[in-house]
């Protein structure tokens, strides 16, 4: 810190107190009775204020510069504007001994011996505050909120905006250790609020706004007069009776004097925002300093130590940023830093401190060792083991522990000192002096060692790396740049002011003067860009920049000298070059020049940095070819020019090694056909084919499709063509083409077919079809395009392809949902998995649907697609007989379900309750263990039970609520079951006669159960009931079997050998043949009186409880009227089945499709009604 007196005023009174204007041009000075305005820049007097009648103690400004206030021994307060015109006054009742403005409003606090007031321009009145002591000093917060006054009594007060005391804060001396002046820290950094308080016990102290004191009180020697802060905190200054103005930290660090003086120091301030510092003496003098701060700092490659706040080192690695702060809490004079030493000297010592770590990321020092010594010095210099001190001529050398081992005095003064390395305890250093000389000197010898004398003064000095350069600056700012073996001048370059070598290249070195900065590498002329500052180091692509106060990396691409390299064709000097630090453009440059000049170990490197991997390959098969004895320069060197563009210069290249061929195809490739054309004249039609062929190819790339199509067919290249003209969809062009082909060059026939398919004109594909005969590609082509009509007619004339018709027409069917057509199309097709699949999978569908009739039609149909296939297939025929049966029976129960589903699912049912009851018994009498999927048990018991109790079956219908209690009944049949089965107690426990009697077997006249545990049979013959399959009631039929011998054909020869008698055809009925269903017409009032033979068959050879059948004879097939017989004529493998009428009453009609027997008039209703059989759908008009 240097202090420079600005300039100097006397107004011949003593000056208690001045202020500054917020914008710091003028200064406010209490004068005798006097307030003198001055100004700031010279201290002239602008003008005295009049208006007091005393002497004027105090004075202050407000925060917004638009008024100022003085206070008096006379009591008064006048408060004047900036324009220098008083506009208010009021008093105290005793002397006024401090004022202060609230830097937020304009509030202004008053202070006398006795009281202290608070005014402000809204207030008419001003409130004051009696206090026990007199007031000496005030000051307000940061914010505004409280105010701090210091008393004679040694008491701090701190109060609101209000005058309420909030804090109070005693000094131990009490009223001997009067506070003279006290400051608040004005700082936005702090968390707190700090105020400092100097009292005449002679102590400097600093509170919090709690009262709570921070660190110890500092002895100061001297009465303190005022105490002031710089603008932004760092500093503070003081005065008092050493008549001396002193700057201290804002911890109260003494740092040094700001000027000393004749007489006491009453007021000192610091002008806002800068380093100006006015005090006005008890003499009438007034001073105004400058204070400079110097920079004090040490640099050792990428590591920077410099002083901040005068007490801290800061030690900055200059790459990463990373920052260190080191406290030493007294002033900072000399900073040395050396690979892991820091040397801090301070007023009465030197600390020497070490990295904790190698690993530089950490950065942590400790002191290993202390020098306390008192030491006057120009320059620090720290070694690893001793410290060197220069202080003008002289050199000493001293250990960390103070003993001075060695010392040089120079014949001149010693401008400048720099370690250049070494082993520990044998470092060298580098010397300039005054005198021009520049002396080597060792710590460990005693003897220096010049180097060079130059005829002017040595500003500063630098080594290259290798230590075989030695770059000055001299007091002319001139470079200067020496061989150090030969002496020799290299070059020199004017307008410098600090120069630095490259530290990782020798012939690299910058130097900065004149705003700009120069890089110059080996002889080639200086590059310039602008910078401002000093240069202090130079690292790889980083120039560490002094400029003012603050050092800084700067990145300096090194481009300039690496071109300069590439000029002279320099490649592995600019290869080092580039690798200090350049642009990715500048490094493809330098692989390019590499390359062109055939240094290919330079240019891999150069393209291995820009991530070339193209020109890495060019380069890896150069050297493939080089490995393989390859040595002709310049078809290497045709290769680059080919990847590099220039094409001309490639041919010429090519031509010129006899490699004709490469030009041609790179031509080619490039699609340069008028080139191509150049450099192969008219002379080779082999070669103009291939052009033209390579031309069509680029023109169908480059989206010319019609002219690439066009080239093809003049090349002769029809499929090329077929395929461009197919892809853009001109069938017109195609035909014509298809139609020019001769009918043998089938596959580019082929291709036009199929594109002729793809672009939908099924007539050119097939008449380009036909052209070639491909009759099974025809075929397709019909299936392809749906059109069924053609595709059946080509099957009429060509059998063989039957199944590439049917199969796919009935998978269109499906498709279409047409499942009943598809399946007959496959069974058309002889597919018979396929047609049971499609009914598998239709069957199911309805049952997952709710269709139950469908489900029925649809196992009916299955169950005869099994008798097909069994018929057909004899090593299938047990499994689809067996598929037969279950099917059959499977139809039968899905076809009953319906109108049960029907009746408790529907609001209505279209059935009478007598065969609702019939087709629930039914049911569930043929019900197994394992009920088929989508019949509900609950249904068909629920049904049965509500038929049961209209009918008077009450026994019946309480068996149905007891087995419907073991089952899981839906919610909505709930309260309806548990109902009925509550009511139907009511009823006896007993079935209707009627009702059993209509369960009488016809065979032996037993009366079954109404449910039967043993299926539809009887319990005591085990004849099984024939049921009408509309109404189930079991209708009055007999199943007989022949005896072995009698054949089907001979039955029924035998039965219709009888001829009736006219009397006796009017007696018994007669006989309607309608078609080929079979129905008997028997009359009502026959009586027989003879006894008929198949009567006693059924009587005589029944025994046992297995079922024996009723086998009848020739003879009783002769006495059987052929009106009385009902056959089911089933197609092989099935037997025939033969019944017999045994109520010739009743009249039965059978559907000769699917064999079901029904009352005559029941069926002929249905069949009015459905136009076709309810069971197996067969129209009525249709043919058996």
């Amino acid at each position: 810190m240097r202090p420079n007196l600005k300039w100097k005023e006397s107004v011949r009174e003593r000056v208690y107190d001045l202020a500054f204007k917020p914008d710091g041009s003028q200064i406010i000075i209490a004068a005798g009775q006097r307030v003198l305005v001055c100004d700031a820049k010279d201290g002239t007097i602008i003008q005295p204020l009049k208006g007091h009648s005393g002497t004027v103690y105090c004075v202050a400004y407000a925060k917004d510069g638009k008024r100022f206030a003085s206070g008096s021994a006379d009591k008064s307060i006048i408060i004047w504007t900036s324009k220098l015109e008083g506009i208010l006054r009021y008093t105290h009742n005793d002397a006024i001994q401090c004022v202060a403005y609230n830097p937020v409003t304009h509030q202004l606090a008053s202070c006398s011996s006795g009281d202290f007031g608070l005014w402000s321009p809204e207030q008419k009145s001003v409130n004051k505050n009696k206090v026990s002591s007199r007031i000496t000093c005030c000051g307000w917060t940061n914010d505004g909120q409280y105010l701090a006054l210091g008393m004679m009594n040694g008491v701090v007060s701190i109060r609101n905006k209000n005058g309420e005391e909030k804090v109070k804060i005693e000094r131990p001396g009490g009223s001997l250790s009067p506070i003279w002046s006290i400051a608040w820290n004005p700082s936005k950094d702090e968390h707190n609020d700090m105020l400092a308080v100097a009292d005449w016990g002679q102590k400097l102290s600093f509170y919090k706004l709690s009262g709570k004191q921070i660190g110890k009180d500092r002895t100061l020697n001297y009465d303190p007069c005022c105490i002031s802060y710089f603008s932004k905190g760092e500093y503070i200054v003081m005065c008092g009776s050493d008549k001396q103005v002193s700057l201290y930290t804002k911890d109260g660090v003494r740092l040094g004097t700001i000027g000393e003086h004749k007489a006491w120091v009453w007021t000192c301030r610091v002008k806002p925002d800068s380093n100006y510092v006015v005090c006005g003496c008890q003499d009438g003098t007034i001073f105004c300093y400058q204070l400079s701060f110097t920079t004090v700092h040490g640099l050792y490659k990428d590591c920077y130590a410099y002083r901040d706040s005068m007490t801290d080192v800061i030690v900055q690695h200059l790459i990463t940023e990373q920052k260190l702060r080191i406290k030493c809490r007294e002033l900072v004079k000399k900073i040395a830093i050396y690979r892991n030493r820091l040397a801090i000297q301070l007023p009465e010592k030197i600390n020497i401190c070490e990295l904790s770590s190698d690993d530089s990321s950490t950065m942590h020092y400790r002191i290993s060792k202390k020098i306390c010594k008192k030491f006057e010095c120009n320059l620090l210099v720290v070694c690893s083991q001793h410290i060197i001190l220069c202080q003008e001529k002289r050199l000493q050398c001293l250990s960390f522990d103070g003993v001075n081992e060695k010392e040089w005095v120079m014949e001149s003064m010693i401008r400048y000192i720099k370690v250049i390395g070494g082993p520990p305890g044998k470092e060298g250093l580098l010397v300039g002096l005054k005198n021009g000389a520049i002396l080597k000197i060792f710590v460990d010898n005693p003897f220096p060692i010049t180097l060079l004398k130059l005829s002017t003064s040595v500003r500063c000095l630098d080594m290259s790396a290798s230590r075989n350069k030695l770059a000055v600056v001299d007091e002319p700012n001139t470079l200067l740049v020496y061989d150090i073996r030969t002496k020799e001048l290299l070059f020199q370059e004017p307008n410098a002011n600090s120069v630095a070598w490259n530290t990782q290249c020798e012939d690299m070195l910058c130097f900065s003067g004149n705003g700009y900065l120069n890089i110059k590498a080996s002889n080639f002329p200086v590059h310039q860009q602008k910078m401002q500052g000093f240069i202090v180091g130079y690292n790889g692509s980083k120039i560490f920049c002094l400029h003012v106060y603050s050092m800084s990396a700067v990145e300096v691409p090194q481009s300039a000298p690496m071109y300069q390299y590439l000029e002279k064709k320099m490649f592995k000097e600019a290869y080092q070059i580039a690798c200090l630090g350049v642009t990715d453009s500048d490094w493809r440059d330098l692989a390019t020049e590499a390359l062109e000049g055939l240094d290919f170990e330079t240019a891999k490197k150069a393209f291995i940095r820009v991530r070339d991997l193209r020109y890495l390959e060019l380069i890896s098969s150069i050297e493939e070819r080089k490995k393989r004895g390859e040595n002709d320069s310049e078809l290497f060197l045709a290769d680059v020019c080919a990847f590099q563009g220039k094409f001309r210069e490639a041919a010429k290249l090519y031509k010129r090694t006899g490699h004709e061929s490469k030009a041609l195809s790179m031509y080619t490739d490039l699609r340069m056909f008028e080139y191509a054309k150049e450099f192969v004249g008219a002379t080779d039609p082999k070669s103009s084919r291939m052009l033209i062929t390579k031309q069509a190819d680029w023109a169908k790339s480059s989206k010319e499709p019609r002219a690439a199509a066009e080239m093809y067919l003049s090349a002769g290249e029809h499929m090329k063509a077929i395929d461009i003209i197919g892809e853009h969809g001109w069938g017109d062009m195609l035909i014509d083409i298809a139609r020019k082909l001769d009918k043998a060059e089938r596959e580019p026939l082929a291709k036009c077919a199929l594109h002729f398919k793809r672009l939908k004109h099924h007539g050119y594909a097939s008449e380009t079809y036909s052209k070639m005969g491909d009759l099974k590609a025809l075929v397709e082509l019909h299936v392809e395009t749906r059109h069924w009509e053609e595709a059946f007619s080509l099957v009429e004339k060509h059998p063989q392809f039957k199944n590439d018709v049917f199969v796919p027409y009935a998978q269109w069917l499906a498709e279409n949902d047409r499942f009943e057509e598809a399946q007959k199309a496959f069974h058309k097709a002889g597919r018979q998995s396929e047609a049971v699949k499609v009914l598998e999978q239709l069957t199911h569908n309805a049952v997952v649907e709710n269709r139950f009739n469908d489900a029925g039609y649809y196992y009916w149909m299955l169950s005869m697609q099994c008798l097909d296939i069994a018929r057909e297939s004899e090593e299938q025929s047990t499994e689809m007989l067996q598929k037969f049966d279950r099917f059959q029976h499977l139809a039968e129960l899905y076809y009953v379900y319906r109108s049960i589903q029907r009746y408790t699912d529907e609001p209505f049912s279209s059935h009478m309750p007598e065969t609702l009851f019939n087709i629930c018994r039914f049911l569930l009498n043929n019900l197994t263990k394992d009920v088929p999927p989508g019949i509900s048990k609950v249904n068909t018991l629920f049904a049965l039970a509500k038929q049961s109790r209209k009918l008077g079956a009450y026994k019946l219908a309480r068996y149905s609520y007891e087995k419907l209690q073991e089952l899981h009944i839906p919610s909505r049949f709930l309260e309806s079951i548990e109902l009925g089965s509550l009511t139907i107690r009511s009823k006896p426990f007993h079935d209707s006669e009627d009702l059993i009697e209509d369960m009488m077997c016809y065979r032996c006249s037993t009366n079954n159960p109404l449910l039967n545990n043993q299926g539809s049979v009887c319990i005591n013959c085990r004849q099984p009931f024939i049921y009408s399959a509309s109404s189930y009631e079991v209708l009055p039929l007999v199943q007989f079997y022949l005896e072995d011998g009698i054949s089907d054909e001979e039955a029924l020869s035998l039965i219709d050998l009888e001829v009736p008698h006219t009397d006796e055809a009017e007696a018994r009925g007669h006989n309607m043949d309608s078609g080929d269903l079979q129905a008997l017409r028997i009359g009502d009032d026959l009586d027989y009186t003879e006894e008929d033979p198949f009567t006693a068959k059924m009587s005589f050879e029944q025994g046992g409880s297995t079922f024996v059948p009723v086998k009848v004879s020739r003879s009783v097939l002769r006495s059987m009227s052929r009106r009385d017989v009902l056959i089911k004529r089933w197609p092989k493998p099935l037997k025939w089945e033969y019944f017999r009428s045994l109520l010739p009453d009743v009249s039965i009609t059978m559907c000769p499709s699917c064999f079901k027997m029904f009352h005559s008039e029941d069926y002929e209703l249905l069949v009015l009604q459905h136009s076709c059989c309810p069971y197996c759908r067969r129209p009525i008009d249709e043919q058996n």
